[in-house]
């Protein structure tokens, strides 16, 4: 994906509908004068293009952009669909979204639309074409938003359109009702279809259990709707753009592939970075936690869809609606730090949300850089130092994130789990887990998703990689996962491996299933660890490993080797750890989850890196980056903490905010950010 931004960027979200013309002239000269040369318009405007079917204007938005081609500020411009008007949604209510029981959810909040309403396509499709008629040759305008934040107040789509476009998608899919039964194991509880009008998006039942091989179909037909809906639009913006200017989207949402979406409709991707959402009033954690650390696993999985993207919403204030979610300010420095985490982790472009705080609606507590009163305040002043600090790097843009290991991932397992009461429990601890062992450890991660085309050759470029729980495998992936290892790559898997086909079915085959070849090892018990018995463990040269929530009870078989076993339960002595050796690499089975205790120990015995080694040490609270382009390296240190916090730099490096040369130890202030050169 090619490169966007060619140095780094400032912007801002602006609502010139929320106020009154005789401020923008000034609210655009203070943003310059700040540093911000992008704003992003008009995502929930409709109204103001079409006030009434059929009846279009476009002077306001014209005006506005007149201004900024004057003044000098560039424009995203977005697509207005996420909110359709009171004329469309009461004339006609077949394009709102249902709950399951299939009752509306009727206008006045926001992404009340289902994307398979033919009419509501059709409307889509004549907005979409209306502004890129309208506005695409603009000169201020240099790109566009595709709606907003796709699957955001809604994953999950229950209309009568998204009936009768499930029965197609799966008519598409299986062509026959014989194979989609057989797939779907609709035998179980007599669910078998002899019709296709028999077949709806998932329906209240009585016992609240769905078929959870027909809800993966439908979790998979909601993310072909979403990109399809997308794709829409970008297809006729792709008609009028003008050359240079780009097509994106924001936000990670579930029910939702963003890597086809991207790749299928976008220049590069977007994301929403709001990470006081970690520590809110509502989620507190003490102050010793990872808190807005947290914000950069999301950032991790960001960067495997568009290694080099933008933040479109970058967090500025305290955050909240009228009807849920409370957070406080920022702390000074906190604005600074959020930001920064962002560039750290392949941002080349950040647009802090919003301007100002809405006075009126829903969002008047989700506060922008200046409040009600728009007068200068400490927000603005860090935004503008922030400014200052960000074209300091500008060398970095378009560097490159340097990892310790991979973590694979994929949407099937992802999409399988949410579904999966069992397999969930599993599945997040050690999403947790691993992350934190990372964090505190200082063995940041790429995130590598298998089943997208680029998935073997992302994986080819880290020499240790974690798979923690592929429940579902196939043969392709296996393969990949095979070519790696022999080609001298350590994987890493862990329990509950292999023993689902791509629909969620158990295979009837010993368990790791397709992944035993690999593994060198047989599951021949399992069992979830009891509250009745202590704790389970391992031992692995001198650590402890603790081996929490499930239990793989494993025994070698071929080239397989047991290298710890556990120390408790009816299994005491059986194999908890099994090493194979593949070709030039090593598959590593671990029988339990991962944890923030045992994954470190776990990586340093695959051989994964300590990147930062010759570089730096810091507290585990202090986050270390290392970014890398054209034989050049950057380290960031971030510290989470409100204490001052001390690091060693253990070489000469120069400091791209001071210009000062640095080593030895160095104090971080409350929520400080160090970049140098490495």
């Amino acid at each position: 994906m090619a490169q966007q931004w060619k140095e780094m960027t400032m912007g801002t979200c602006y609502y010139p509908e929320h106020w009154p013309r005789e401020m923008w002239q000034s609210d655009l000269e203070r943003m310059q004068k700040a540093g911000i040369t992008v704003v992003r318009v008009a995502e929930f405007a409709w109204n103001f293009f079409e006030p009434e079917e059929d009846v279009f204007t476009f002077d306001f938005f014209q005006d506005f952009l007149d201004l900024c081609k004057k003044t000098g500020m560039k424009v995203i411009f977005g697509t207005p669909t996420a909110t359709p008007p009171a004329w469309l949604t009461e004339k006609y209510p077949e394009v709102l979204n249902c709950n399951k029981d299939g009752v509306p959810y009727r206008h006045g909040g926001r992404g009340h639309h289902n994307y398979n309403s033919p009419v509501y396509r059709r409307f889509t499709a004549r907005i979409v074409e209306k502004l890129a008629q309208q506005y695409a040759s603009h000169p201020a305008v240099i790109g566009w938003q595709i709606h907003n934040e796709l699957n955001c107040e809604s994953c999950v789509y229950y209309s009568e359109a998204d009936t009768l476009a499930f029965r197609e998608y799966l008519r598409e899919r299986y062509g026959t009702l014989e194979r989609l039964n057989q797939a779907l194991g609709t035998t179980f509880w007599n669910q078998t279809y002899t019709r296709w009008e028999q077949i709806y998006v998932p329906r209240p039942t009585l016992t609240g259990a769905i078929n959870p091989h027909f809800h993966l179909e439908y979790i998979r037909f909601i993310s072909h709707s979403t990109r399809s809906y997308c794709k829409l639009q970008a297809d006729i913006l792709r008609r009028y753009i003008k050359p240079g200017d780009f097509i994106t989207t924001n936000g990670t949402f579930a029910n939702l592939d963003n890597h086809s979406m991207t790749r299928e409709s976008l220049d590069f991707f977007t994301h929403d970075s709001y990470p006081n959402f970690a520590f809110g009033l509502d989620n507190p954690t003490p102050e010793g936690e990872l808190r807005d650390q947290w914000t950069s696993l999301k950032l991790t999985d960001v960067r495997s869809i568009c290694p080099h993207f933008g933040i479109m919403e970058q967090q500025s204030g305290a955050n909240g609606w009228t009807t849920r979610l409370e957070a406080p300010a920022p702390r000074p420095g906190q604005l600074t730090l959020w930001a920064m985490q962002s560039v750290a982790h392949g941002a080349d472009f950040i647009s802090f949300f919003r301007w100002r705080t809405c006075t009126f609606g829903t969002e008047i507590y989700w506060h922008g850089i200046l409040d009600y009163d728009s007068r200068d305040n400490r927000k603005l002043k860090e935004v503008t130092e922030f400014g200052k600090m960000l074209k300091a790097l500008d060398a970095l843009c378009g560097s490159d994130f340097k990892a310790s290991f991979a973590l694979l991932k994929d949407y099937d397992n992802e999409w399988d789990t949410s579904i999966d009461h069992w397999h969930s429990r599993v599945q997040q601890a050690s999403h947790d887990g691993i992350f934190e062992a990372s964090a505190h450890g200082h063995m940041p991660y790429n995130t590598v998703f298998m089943g997208q085309p680029n998935a073997e050759e992302e994986l080819m470029k880290h020499p240790v990689a974690l798979y923690p729980h592929p429940t579902l495998i196939d043969e392709e992936r296996a393969a990949i996962l095979r070519r790696y290892v022999e080609n001298g790559g350590t994987l890493i898997i862990g329990c509950r491996s292999g023993y689902k086909d791509m629909n969620g079915k158990c295979v009837m085959v010993p368990q790791p299933g397709l992944l035993q070849p690999l593994t060198g090892s047989d599951i021949h018990d399992f069992t979830l660890t009891s509250f009745a018995e202590p704790e389970n463990y391992a031992m692995l040269d001198g650590n402890r490993l603790e081996a929490p929530i499930f239990n793989d009870i494993l025994t070698p078989i071929g080239e397989g080797n047991a290298i710890a076993a556990y120390e408790e339960s009816y299994y005491r002595g059986e194999a908890a750890l099994v090493v194979n050796r593949l070709g030039r690499g090593r598959v590593l089975h671990w029988g339990s989850t991962f944890t923030k205790n045992n994954t470190l120990p776990l990586l340093k015995y695959a051989g994964a890196e300590n990147i930062f080694a010759s570089l730096a040490e810091a507290p585990e609270h202090v986050e270390m980056v290392l970014r890398e382009k054209d034989g050049k390296r950057w380290l960031f240190l971030l510290n989470y903490l409100s204490a001052p916090q001390e690091i060693t730099l253990k070489k000469e490096m120069r400091s791209l905010f001071t210009g000062e040369v640095l080593q030895g130890r160095q104090l971080l202030s409350p929520f400080g950010v160090m970049v140098t050169e490495a």
